[in-house]
C-alpha cells in the first residue's frame, strides 16, 4: 500500500531534484538562452525564453498560458501562467523574470562563460543563475512537486513571467493596470535577490524605492587653458564636487533633511535585531564607519535611506589636458523607504542645492538606459500573511528566518502592492556575493537547496486550508 501524500514526503521529492542534478538539467537549458532584455537585438531570444521553454513546462504541470505582447516596441512580452483548481481556494501571484542583464562574455574569467552551464564545488556559474532564471525555476519545480505529491496544489496558482526587468521593466505596469482582473490574486509571493547571510533563510516583505538622476554643471563651450585661465573661469568640476560635499558627508549621512526617512520603528529595529550581513565568501566587507551615525549595518540597508554617485565625468578622464574643463556630470541616486516623499525627491534638492548657493548645478533625467524611479514598498511585519509566512519557513527549517522589512534593492512591487492591491513577500534564494550583473554570475547549489526545502513547504502549507482568512 503507497503511502499517504504528506509535507515531508514532498520535501524529499523536492530534495531529489536538486540532488539528483534536474536542477541543474534546467538551469541548464535556461542559461544557454542569450534573454539579454538591454541588448536591442535581442527580443527573438527573448520570445524564445517564453515560447520555448516556459510555456512548455508550465503546460506540463497543469497550467494555462496567455502571452501579452509589450507595448514599448523592441521591448520583451509577459508570461502570465495560470492553475485554477477551485473558486473557494487561496489564489497565489508567483513570480520571475527570464531576461538577463549583458553577458559581459569576454570579462568572465571562472566557469566556461556566460551562456554555459559549469559546476564548480558548491558553485554553478552561468549568467542568470541567480539573477532570476534559478530562482523561478526552482520554485516551478517546487511546485510540480507539490501536485506530483499530493496530485493537486491545493490551491490556485498564477505566474507572471517577465522578460524586461533588467531594462526597467518597461511595460510591466502597464499590462498589469490593463489587465487587472488577470492577474488579480490573494498574496504575492515571489523570488529574487540575495539571502542576508547563504545559511539562513530570508523573508523580506517589501523594497527601497530608486530615483535616478544627473547632476550637471554645464558653463560654457569647450575647455580653456588652465595657466593662462585658472582662477578667472568658474571650475564645473570644483562647483560639482562641493555640492556633492552639501548632499552627503564624508562618511555618506545624508545632508538634505526632506531625504531622511521617519524614525525607524521598534518593530523594525527588534526585527533586524539578530539580522547579520553577511554576503559569503569572496563579498565585500563592510565599512561600519560609513553611513547614518547611530545605525547597525542591518537598520541602513533595510531601514533607512543612500545616497550614492554611480558614475563621474569632469574633462578627459582617459586623456587629461591642462584646460578648465567646460562641463562637469555626475549620474546619482537615492535609494529610500516607506516615509519618504517620493515625488519631493528632486524638488527638495533643488531647494537644497539653491539655499546652498549651487543655482549653476542643474537636475536632469538621466539617459534611458541609466533611468531607476522604483517606488517604496513595506508589508507590516505582524501582519496576518506575514506571520504566516514565517511560521512555514520556521517548520521547515527549524530556525527562525531573517525579516526584512524591505530589501535594499529596487522592484517594482508597488505594481502588487497597490495596483493589484495585495500583500507580497519575497523568498530569495540567492547570496550577497553571487555576482549578479557582473562577471562570474553563480549560485551556492546548498542555498538553493535548502530554498527548495522552504518553497516545497510553503506550497505544500498553502494547499493545506489554514491561509489568511481561511480556516
Amino acid at each position: 500500500m503507497s503511502e499517504e501524500p504528506s509535507r515531508s514526503g514532498a520535501i524529499a521529492r523536492g530534495l531529489s531534484y536538486v540532488d539528483d542534478g534536474v536542477f541543474e538539467d534546467e538551469l541548464r537549458a535556461a542559461v544557454a538562452i542569450k534573454t539579454e532584455s538591454q541588448n536591442p537585438g535581442g527580443l527573438p531570444e527573448l520570445n524564445r525564453y517564453v515560447d520555448d521553454l516556459m510555456i512548455p513546462a508550465f503546460e506540463a504541470m497543469g497550467f494555462e498560458c496567455k502571452v501579452y505582447p509589450n507595448r514599448f516596441e523592441g521591448c520583451g512580452p509577459f508570461l502570465l501562467a495560470s492553475r485554477h483548481e477551485g473558486d473557494g481556494l487561496p489564489t497565489v501571484l508567483g513570480y520571475g523574470h527570464g531576461d538577463v542583464i549583458q553577458g559581459l562574455d569576454d570579462q568572465w574569467t571562472e566557469g566556461e562563460g556566460p551562456w554555459v552551464l559549469a559546476r564548480d564545488g558548491d558553485r554553478i556559474y552561468g549568467r542568470g543563475t541567480a539573477d532570476n532564471k534559478g530562482q523561478h525555476i526552482l520554485n516551478m519545480a517546487a511546485m510540480r512537486t507539490i501536485i506530483e505529491e499530493r496530485g493537486k496544489l491545493g490551491f490556485n496558482s498564477k505566474v507572471l513571467i517577465e522578460m524586461g526587468e533588467e531594462n526597467g521593466s518597461k511595460g510591466l505596469r502597464e499590462v498589469v493596470t490593463d489587465n487587472v482582473g488577470d492577474f488579480a490574486c490573494d498574496v504575492f509571493i515571489g523570488s529574487d535577490g540575495p539571502r542576508v547571510r547563504p545559511d539562513r533563510p530570508t523573508l523580506s516583505f517589501g523594497n527601497r524605492g530608486a530615483q535616478n538622476f544627473d547632476l550637471v554643471v554645464d558653463l560654457r563651450e569647450g575647455g580653456h587653458h588652465s595657466g593662462n585661465w585658472g582662477g578667472l573661469l568658474a571650475s564645473p568640476g570644483a562647483i560639482l564636487l562641493n555640492a556633492i560635499a552639501s548632499i552627503v558627508d564624508a562618511n555618506g549621512a545624508i545632508k538634505v533633511k526632506e531625504w531622511l526617512p521617519p524614525p525607524i520603528s521598534n518593530s523594525i529595529r527588534d526585527a533586524l535585531k539578530d539580522v547579520e550581513i553577511d554576503p559569503g565568501e569572496e563579498g565585500p566587507e563592510i565599512d561600519p564607519n560609513w553611513g547614518q551615525p547611530g545605525l547597525t549595518p542591518p537598520e541602513k540597508v533595510f531601514a533607512w535611506n543612500a545616497f550614492e554617485v554611480l558614475a563621474l565625468k569632469i574633462g578627459t578622464p582617459d586623456k587629461p589636458v591642462n584646460a578648465v574643463p567646460p562641463r562637469a556630470w555626475a549620474h546619482c541616486q537615492l535609494r529610500f523607504v516607506v516615509g519618504t516623499d517620493k515625488d519631493d525627491i528632486q524638488p527638495a534638492l533643488r531647494r537644497h542645492l539653491d539655499a546652498h548657493g549651487f543655482e549653476k548645478v542643474q537636475i536632469e533625467p538621466p539617459p534611458p538606459a541609466n533611468a531607476g524611479d522604483f517606488a517604496a514598498t513595506q508589508l507590516d511585519l505582524e501582519s496576518p500573511w506575514a506571520m504566516w509566512a514565517r511560521k512555514s519557513v520556521e517548520e521547515t527549517t527549524g530556525q527562525k528566518p531573517a525579516l526584512i522589512p524591505a530589501t535594499g534593492g529596487s522592484i517594482g512591487n508597488d505594481i502588487f502592492s497597490e495596483i493589484i492591491g495585495v500583500p507580497t513577500i519575497w523568498i530569495p534564494h540567492s547570496y550577497g556575493a553571487c555576482s549578479q550583473h557582473a562577471p562570474n554570475e553563480h549560485i551556492l547549489l546548498s542555498g538553493f537547496r535548502s530554498g527548495m526545502e522552504v518553497m516545497t513547504g510553503l506550497y505544500w502549507d498553502l494547499g493545506e486550508g489554514a491561509t489568511p482568512g481561511r480556516t
